[in-house]
Order: C-alpha cells, then sequence, then structure tokens
C-alpha cells in the first residue's frame, strides 16, 4: 500500500509544471490500472505494510476514490481553458485523493479519524475556491461546523476506547464488545452527519449547489461513502448495544428517505435535485448498515459504489448543461434533446441507472437491501415500496424536464457536446453496469 502512497507523493510536483494538466490525469489512469492488479485475499486483510492493509471493503472504495479523481480531472477542462488556478486545483485533487486513501487503507482507528475529517479541508478548498456563487463561503461554513461538531465526539470516543482496552487497531476490535450508550453514540454520529442521514442532511444540498463540478463530483461520490465505510467498520464492536438502538436510526432513515423523496419534486435547481436524490438513496445504506445482518452490509457495499459512479455521472451531465446554458434551473434547461439528442441518450441512461433499472449496481444494491429490511420487519416494505417508486419518479421528473417541452427562447448560441464530455459519460456509465458481471467479488468481502 505504500507504494501508492508513494507514487501520489511524487505525483505533486507534476501539478506545478506548465501544461502537465492532462498528464496529471493520465498519471492517476496508470496508477488505476496498476491498483486494479493488487492480489488481494479476499476474506481478509491483505497487501499489509506498516499500518495500511486492504480487504475487499478498503479495495472498491480507494478504486472509487483514483477513478473518481480521475474523471474529475477530465470534467474540469474549462479551468484548463481559462487558466483558472489549475496547478493549484490539481494540488487540490492528488491531497484530498491522498487523505481518501489513507483513510480507507490505515488500520489505526485515531488515524482513520485524523484522515475522515483531514479530507474536509481540501474539499472546503474545492468549493470556496473554485465555486461559482458568492453563498459558496457559507456552503463551505455549513459544511465545515457540520461535520466537526459531530465528529469531536467520535475522537473522545476512540481515546475512551483505547483507555479500556489498549487497543485502537480496526481488525483486533472484533474480539471486543462495549456496550455503552455514551459510546455508542459519540461513535456513531459523525459518519451519520456524514453520510448524511435525514436530519443531519442540511449540509449536503448546499455544498452541492455552490460547489463546481468537481467538488460536487468527490461530495457525491466518495466523501459520502466515508460515513457508511466508518459505519461498517465501527459496528463490530458495538453489536450488542446495536440491537437494542439501531431501530431507531432506520425509522428515521425510512421516514426520512420518503420525505426526501417527495421534496425532490419541489426543486428547480438541477444539482440541488440530485443532492436530495443522494439523502434518499443514503438512507436506504444506512438501514441496511443498521439492521446488522449479512445481506444488508453487502447490500450497502453495492448500494455505495453504485451511488457513487451514478451520482457523479449526473452531476456531470448537469455541469454540461450549465456550461451552455449558464442556468441550472429547470425552466431554463428545457427541451435539450432538440439540441444534443445525443446527450439526451446519456441522460437517460444515467437517469435509469439512478432509479435501479437493470443491469445497474443500484439495482443489485436495493435488491440486497430491500430484501434484509423486509426479513428484519416486514412493516418497513410499506416504506421501501414508497421510496423506490418515488426515486422512479423524481428521476423521470428530472429526464423529462430537462429534455422535453419548448426550449428556452433566450438561448442565442450552443454547442453541441464534444469527444471529451461522452468520454466522461462513458467511463461513469460502464463500471457502474459492467461491474454487474462481476458481483461475486463484492459477495465474498464480509
Amino acid at each position: 500500500m505504500m507504494k501508492f502512497l508513494f507514487m501520489l507523493i511524487f505525483m505533486i510536483p507534476l501539478c506545478f509544471k506548465k501544461n502537465m494538466f492532462w498528464m496529471v490525469q493520465m498519471s492517476l489512469f496508470f496508477m488505476m490500472f496498476l491498483f486494479m492488479n493488487l492480489n488481494l485475499i479476499l476474506f481478509n486483510y491483505s497487501n499489509l505494510s506498516y499500518m495500511f492493509s486492504c480487504d475487499m471493503l478498503s479495495f472498491g472504495l480507494i478504486l472509487l476514490s483514483i477513478w473518481i479523481c480521475v474523471l474529475m480531472i477530465m470534467a474540469s477542462e474549462n479551468l484548463f481553458k481559462m487558466n483558472f488556478y489549475i496547478n493549484f486545483f490539481l494540488f487540490n485533487v492528488i491531497i484530498l485523493l491522498m487523505f481518501l486513501f489513507l483513510t480507507f487503507s490505515v488500520m489505526n482507528l485515531f488515524l482513520f479519524y485524523l484522515f475522515f475529517e483531514g479530507s474536509l479541508i481540501p474539499t472546503l478548498m474545492l468549493i470556496i475556491g473554485w465555486g461559482y456563487q458568492p453563498e459558496r463561503v457559507q456552503a463551505g461554513m455549513y459544511l465545515l461546523f457540520y461535520t466537526l461538531f459531530a465528529s469531536l465526539p467520535l475522537l473522545m470516543g476512540i481515546f475512551y476506547l483505547f483507555n479500556q482496552v489498549n487497543c485502537i487497531m480496526i481488525y483486533f476490535l472484533k474480539f471486543f464488545n462495549m456496550n455503552f450508550y455514551m459510546l455508542y453514540i459519540s461513535m456513531i454520529l459523525a459518519f451519520l452527519v456524514k453520510m448524511p442521514m435525514y436530519m443531519t442532511h442540511l449540509w449536503l444540498p448546499k455544498a452541492h449547489v455552490e460547489a463546481p463540478v468537481s467538488g460536487s463530483m468527490i461530495l457525491a461520490g466518495v466523501m459520502l461513502k466515508l460515513g457508511g465505510y466508518g459505519m461498517l467498520r465501527v459496528m463490530i464492536f458495538l453489536q450488542e448495544i446495536n440491537l437494542k438502538l439501531n431501530y431507531i436510526w432506520i425509522v428515521i432513515s425510512l421516514l426520512g428517505g420518503f420525505y426526501i423523496s417527495l421534496k425532490c419534486f419541489c426543486q428547480v435547481d438541477i444539482k440541488s435535485l440530485i443532492a436530495y436524490s443522494s439523502v434518499a438513496h443514503m438512507s436506504f445504506v444506512i438501514c441496511g448498515i443498521m439492521i446488522m445482518n449479512y445481506w444488508g452490509f453487502l447490500g450497502s457495499y453495492v448500494m455505495m459504489i453504485g451511488h457513487g459512479l451514478c451520482s457523479s455521472g449526473m452531476f456531470c451531465l448537469a455541469n454540461l448543461n450549465y456550461e451552455r446554458m449558464n442556468s441550472r434551473s429547470l425552466l431554463i434547461n428545457k427541451g435539450m434533446i432538440n439540441f444534443m439528442p445525443t446527450m439526451s441518450l446519456w441522460w437517460f441512461l444515467l437517469i435509469s441507472s439512478n432509479m435501479a433499472a437493470p443491469p445497474s449496481l443500484n439495482l443489485m444494491g436495493e435488491i440486497l437491501l430491500i430484501g434484509s429490511l423486509v426479513s428484519w420487519c416486514y412493516l418497513s416494505m410499506l416504506m421501501l415500496m414508497l421510496i423506490s417508486f418515488f426515486s422512479a419518479g423524481y428521476s423521470l421528473y428530472l429526464y423529462s424536464y430537462t429534455q422535453h417541452g419548448q426550449y428556452y427562447p433566450g438561448v442565442y448560441m450552443f454547442y453541441m457536446g464534444v469527444s471529451r464530455e461522452y468520454l466522461l459519460l462513458l467511463l461513469h456509465w460502464l463500471p457502474l453496469n459492467i461491474l454487474i458481471l462481476k458481483i461475486d467479488y463484492s459477495m465474498i468481502w464480509f
């Protein structure tokens, strides 16, 4: 694992050389394929070096992080054209990827906390430095204070844990069973805010709307998965108290997911709609993890990977419209099928994946999650039906509103999609729908 870290460190000087924008991207592609060919022991931790290791859970999320960072650079060609602080932008992306890589691969709980919080800083830089509206500073503060407020108890919880059992290596914690209410709340709260769970989700739509395309992609693609990853790791030593209290979070997530799905129909901003749909999908993931059964864990893992690719691709599409119309309003982005018929196909493909149509990973995740939730309590079937139905509803609402209808007559200049944009969307859609052929690998990590 250290070799990849060093590879990232040695990429930093490339960021500050002239005309190295695409070179950095190609280096990340190269790193991606090196990482894909890593030898993994599927049932346990492998590739141990110092305090780093990799199991199937880390492997999938690190791959996702590298992939999304590659696509972030590809989506941000406008910065390259305008020469808008591109060196610092590339540096920011590399540092962010380094933090994410460390977060997912480190075995020490305290270091996990350190990198988990550290990844917040480059994201904040992206939002405040390359965002569009003046409100981006307020959105950044929202993001910062929501996350920091919830993660101080996590730090206290880790210190308490170390004081009790003299060990904070994630692997060895499975031998303990901590049955303390305060520890449970403190360990889990930071991850619920990061997911984000309904009621702690207010920072997310704000951050998405104000962020540049790269910020939205990394937020939706990877940052929301940090919460799920953290929960999958700490659930192991909180088993007894989980069985007492988890139903609270499941009920909040199911009701919240339903309410947020309805809220999606009220949105007039494309990015805002996609951001709220992320909250609805993540409520599914929270339920799957909280149920504490095998299918729930698998379903939440598959759903996290699927949602990361799908949501990121949809933010790219929203940005393509924004670059042409200079607006993200649904009222102005109408009748796009007249201007860009081929892009309409990509809207359809990604939106159909968003509403869990086959053969996307989202479908597999939802099947597993629905199976696990119904086996836990058959009454949850009602909410699951509503969430799934409305998720199809707002996805079709977004598609029909942007692609059909009379186009805005104030458009005086327009250009078709370029090959870079089609490649960008293909690289989101292909893994999302091809990985289902290799779903057996995701099934044996736990």
